[in-house]
């Protein structure tokens, strides 16, 4: 698919092993200094917070900047934020709030990198290669974040804390370098009428994204989704880790699930476009989001690392597959020259109640208890599924062979 590609796979590669230190190494260091779920789920709510405060900016500069080198200049930001968390922590200065504030830090920057490595990557493939394309950065992702990151991540928690920073800062340092071999124009064209103010710019996006009757209603169910998700695994570090909880796993054990979970994500993502061929797009969509729903019950109605390592396996697979297919399905409806925005859009409307979620899910575990939390994020999960279901039921009819893709079906809104 070229060499520009290349580098870009490899450049997401290094991110996303970063990202899996930390996205485990932060929840697992969380939990060594609180065992309060309210303190526990600020973490997650810090990592995704940027989210809903930076989204529709940060996909209005990609569709206005270079956007290879918004993404060198998030990594270096991100190189320079933990690498002095890093040295906080040699000198004995780590608290729970340094911790927060590293982790939103680095969120911040996230925002601005991962909006721009989905409207750069269909500048650098044919727009037939999408799907495989994705597939492919979908699988580095899950053996950096999940297969490879988290593993580690609970050891260095144990062998040394300050490596949950400092590790992280080399590998986007090098993310960065690897982005500058990509060869080419990475800027968007400008507007045949010039540009607009940003706050135009973004109102045309939002239009957009809400009179598209099949990106609105993907955009909502994932946004409940997201919610319930941030809700469930704020609090699940405490459901599984520890002599207090209910699986008592270790930290190195909680990373294995992670590991399984990437395990799976990485056959989900390789075989997403078969299975998508076999049966439809929104029967494949429906089906991988409904089957992630229900899983969720199956480690609170048996907490056992025998059922938990197989049923993160099935996470895996089901997630990626959903993932792939949706991320697909935006870079080919969405214009070139909105694809920034509408995707900024999109994301806000996915993720920007993952904070809300997490702190809700902290604050409910307070006051009601962890099975609780995770048995209603389940519930709220389902009724998303439900609620896509009903707006695409008109297109789900026919035969397995010929039935639309979502394609097609945006074209008959």
């Amino acid at each position: 698919m070229g060499r520009s590609f290349g580098y870009l796979w490899w450049s997401t590669g290094a991110s996303n092993l970063a990202d899996g230190v930390l996205k485990i190494g932060a929840p697992l260091l969380a939990v060594s200094m609180t065992r309060s779920p309210a303190l526990v789920s600020l973490v997650a709510a810090a990592g995704t917070l940027p989210w809903l405060a930076l989204a529709l900016h940060a996909g209005a500069l990609a569709d206005r900047a270079d956007r290879r080198r918004i993404m060198v200049a998030a990594n270096l930001a991100r190189t320079a934020v933990l690498a002095a968390t890093a040295l906080g922590a040699c000198l004995g200065l780590l608290n729970l709030w340094l911790l927060v504030a590293a982790v939103l830090l680095a969120g911040v920057c996230e925002v601005f990198a991962d909006l721009t490595a989905q409207s750069v990557l269909p500048m650098t493939v044919a727009r037939e290669d999408l799907t495989k394309a994705n597939g492919r950065v979908s699988t580095a992702q899950m053996i950096g974040n999940d297969f490879v990151g988290a593993p580690v991540a609970g050891l260095l928690v144990v062998a040394l804390p300050a490596a949950v920073f400092g590790a992280p800062a080399l590998l986007y340092a090098a993310a960065a370098l690897l982005l500058l071999g990509m060869r080419g124009a990475y800027r968007p064209a400008a507007p045949a009428g010039g540009r607009r103010p940003l706050r135009r710019e973004i109102a045309e996006a939002l239009r957009y994204l809400w009179s598209h009757r099949i990106l609105r209603s993907l955009a909502i169910t994932a946004g409940l989704l997201n919610m319930a998700n941030s809700a469930y695994f704020a609090v699940f570090v405490l459901w599984a880790v520890g002599d207090e909880s209910r699986m008592g796993l270790e930290p190195g054990q909680y990373g294995l699930m992670t590991t399984a979970f990437a395990a799976g994500a990485v056959l989900g993502s390789l075989l997403s476009a078969r299975v998508c061929a076999l049966f439809g797009e929104v029967r494949t969509l429906l089906g991988a989001w409904l089957a992630t729903s229900l899983l969720l019950l199956a480690p609170v109605a048996v907490p056992s690392a025998w059922v938990l390592y197989p049923t993160a396996v099935l996470w895996g697979m089901t997630g990626a597959a959903g993932n792939v297919l949706v991320i697909s399905t935006r870079q080919r409806l969405i214009p070139a020259e909105l694809l920034g925005r509408v995707n900024s859009a999109y994301r806000l409307m996915g993720m920007g109640g993952m904070p809300l979620g997490a702190a809700l899910g902290g604050l409910a575990a307070e006051a009601a208890g962890i099975g609780v939390v995770l048995t209603g994020a389940t519930v709220v999960c389902l009724a998303a599924v439900a609620l896509v279901w009903r707006a695409l039921s008109d297109r789900i009819s026919g035969t397995l062979t010929s039935e639309p893709t979502l394609s097609d079906i945006s074209r008959s809104r």
